[in-house]
């Protein structure tokens, strides 16, 4: 199996109120949480395969407290990668091809499908709007902290990126809609941080 590694933006809403408690092992504010993830690529390879500027998302649902598992997933790879491209983006973002994320396979219960699809991020001032094309978007913006300075969480349990401080952010909106899966809520929870996975 070809090494890889790839770096980038890890960004993530979902219709919990703000902080979502499923990364501290709680249950979510909801009774279920639908998260939907995307990750942009700045700099990556696997193998001799280039990932640089591609974007992969995840759409994720959890019927409850998401450590006890059976979460729904469905992902998206970026429309613009060549065949190459896009096996090396699914087998890196479903865990297949080992690294942190790999970890969360236990706790996967149904895959709803992998296709590709345009990903789209754009960044006005600070905010952050990010979307799979009629599957999904949403707007996020921090929230300002004492002083005027960043919310920001650390060390809890279940993160999609290990090590790293979370940027704690509040949604504008998130609308999903795409297999069984779908919310429009307003002023939810949202994260942004940097990502640097590898195997």
């Amino acid at each position: 199996m070809a090494s890889w590694r790839v770096e980038g933006k890890y960004m993530e809403a979902c219709n919990c109120e703000t902080v979502c408690p499923c990364i501290f092992f709680s249950p979510p504010t909801e009774g279920q949480c639908t998260a939907f993830i995307v990750w942009e690529v700045d700099k990556g390879n696997r193998g001799d395969v280039r990932l640089d500027g591609l974007r992969a998302a995840l759409l994720a649902h959890a019927k409850g407290n998401m450590k006890n598992g059976n979460w729904q997933v469905a992902l998206y790879v970026d429309e613009r990668a060549n065949d190459a491209q896009r096996e090396a983006l699914s087998a890196i973002f479903s865990g297949g091809a080992g690294g942190h994320l790999s970890a969360l396979g236990p706790l996967i219960g149904e895959v709803l499908g992998v296709r590709p699809a345009k990903i789209s991020v754009m960044r006005s001032g600070k905010q952050t709007s990010f979307s799979v094309a009629g599957v999904a978007d949403t707007a996020i913006a921090p929230i300002e902290g004492q002083g005027g300075g960043p919310v920001t969480v650390s060390g809890h349990p279940l993160a999609v990126v290990p090590g790293v401080p979370f940027l704690v952010h509040r949604s504008e909106r998130l609308a999903v809609k795409d297999y069984s899966l779908a919310c429009a809520v307003e002023g939810r929870s949202g994260f942004t941080a940097p990502f640097v996975y590898e195997a």
